[in-house]
């Protein structure tokens, strides 16, 4: 293990005060992180961990991270659930930078794509980009929705709030397109 880190007794990895994790934000900026969920392996397609016990009550934030296909959720400083997403396809990419929740949606279907099931939507953005529950199977892509397990998308909701910051990384692995 690390320096400065430590497993606390329900099993999170903690940052000692003067050792405080980093997270490198969209515009420069960054988040000091105090604990993290301790996922031994790899997770797969449609799977998470959600662990808030101990953590005191508060606000949470959200980590998106496309190259990685992951999505973090922190309330404070800390992590308290992370899952492997679906993310925009080439032609239809999920946007990058800071974002606010604009609106709560338990039971919302899509009017631009078929009347798609879009459960448990977190609005991000005025043409729809959001963030809700989807069956997260390899191979698949959304139409620039960040998509995550159903389960994990129950508890997101149960958590979020309108307002609540949400930062969605540059996908790195995509090349900027040539002129």
């Amino acid at each position: 293990m690390a320096k400065g880190v430590r497993r606390t007794a329900d099993g999170r990895l903690a940052f000692s005060g003067t050792q405080l994790a980093a997270v490198d934000l969209p515009g420069g900026g960054k988040r000091s992180v105090k604990s993290l969920l301790n996922v031994a392996t790899s997770l797969s397609y449609g799977e998470y961990v959600w662990d808030d016990d101990g953590v005191p009550k508060g606000r949470i934030w959200i980590l998106v991270d496309p190259a990685r296909q992951l999505i973090s959720v922190f309330r404070g400083k800390n992590e308290i659930g992370t899952a492997v997403t679906l993310y925009g396809a080439d032609e239809f990419p999920t946007p990058a930078g800071h974002f606010r929740i604009l609106a709560r949606m338990k039971d919302h279907r899509s009017r631009k794509y078929n009347n798609a099931a879009m459960p448990y939507t977190l609005r991000l953005t005025n043409d729809g980009v959001s963030i809700h529950g989807n069956n997260v199977l390899e191979g698949y892509a959304s139409h620039g929705c960040v998509g995550v397990p159903l389960e994990f998308a129950r508890r997101l909701f149960a958590q979020a709030k309108v307002g609540d910051e949400v930062f969605i990384l540059r996908d790195k692995q995509t090349k900027p397109k040539q002129k």
